[in-house]
């Protein structure tokens, strides 16, 4: 019934919320618009799209693509506990995977150098670059169903935030919450099936879970 696994990035096969929540919620006036929980907020957006969105003036936006571009350039990608063994299991079954990210290319550039392994891991690899609208926009997810050749029904979605969740829903794929980034009771509403990491977990395992 299911043929592809669809993962976002951080949060999702890396560790890496907490550094972007410490980043946007220490950020000082002007570069932070004086909106609640922002740090959440934006979570599944590009770049692009977060400073079109939050930010007019252009030296504002210019310094905040250095302090991004600085801080991914020095972050530790450590991945979700579980999720090595997770898709080595997804590729013995033979199953489409793609990574489904919003980060751009730059980004991608510095993990693989700590991670060159995800290149081949993965039979798509979609980007900002890849789509016009970010999630909570379904493109994204549409795209990726398109070059794996299966269809939305076909597919099951990994994401931990609100946007991505919302992506994943309107695309109408099958959606499974980690709650590594929000509660477990944040993201529910939003998802099929919950997980707290993949340690342990085999794809039979969901599929159960999302027949029920």
């Amino acid at each position: 019934m299911y043929n592809a696994v669809l993962f976002d990035l951080d949060g999702v096969i890396l560790d890496t919320e907490p550094e972007y929540t410490r980043f946007w919620s220490e950020l000082e006036m002007p570069f932070r618009p004086d909106l609640p929980d922002f740090a959440h907020l934006i979570k599944g957006q590009t770049l692009s799209q977060i400073l079109e969105k939050y930010y007019d003036d252009e030296n504002i936006k210019l310094q905040l693509i250095k302090k991004v571009n600085e801080l991914e350039t020095n972050m530790h990608f450590e991945y979700i506990p579980g999720f090595v063994d997770f898709i080595t299991h997804l590729k013995g079954l033979n199953l489409h995977t793609a990574i489904v990210t919003s980060s751009n290319l730059e980004k991608m550039t510095n993990v693989y150098k700590q991670h060159p392994e995800l290149v081949t891991d993965f039979d798509e690899i979609l980007t900002s670059e890849d789509f016009q609208r970010s999630k909570p926009y379904p493109d994204c997810y549409l795209t990726a169903a398109e070059r794996l050749g299966v269809s939305v029904n076909e597919c099951v979605v990994f994401e931990d935030s609100l946007n991505g969740l919302t992506a994943a829903n309107n695309a109408h794929m099958k959606v499974c919450g980690l709650a590594t980034t929000l509660p477990a009771d944040k993201i529910k509403p939003f998802s099929d099936a919950i997980f707290d990491d993949f340690i342990g977990l085999s794809f039979d395992q969901v599929c159960k879970l999302l027949k029920n």
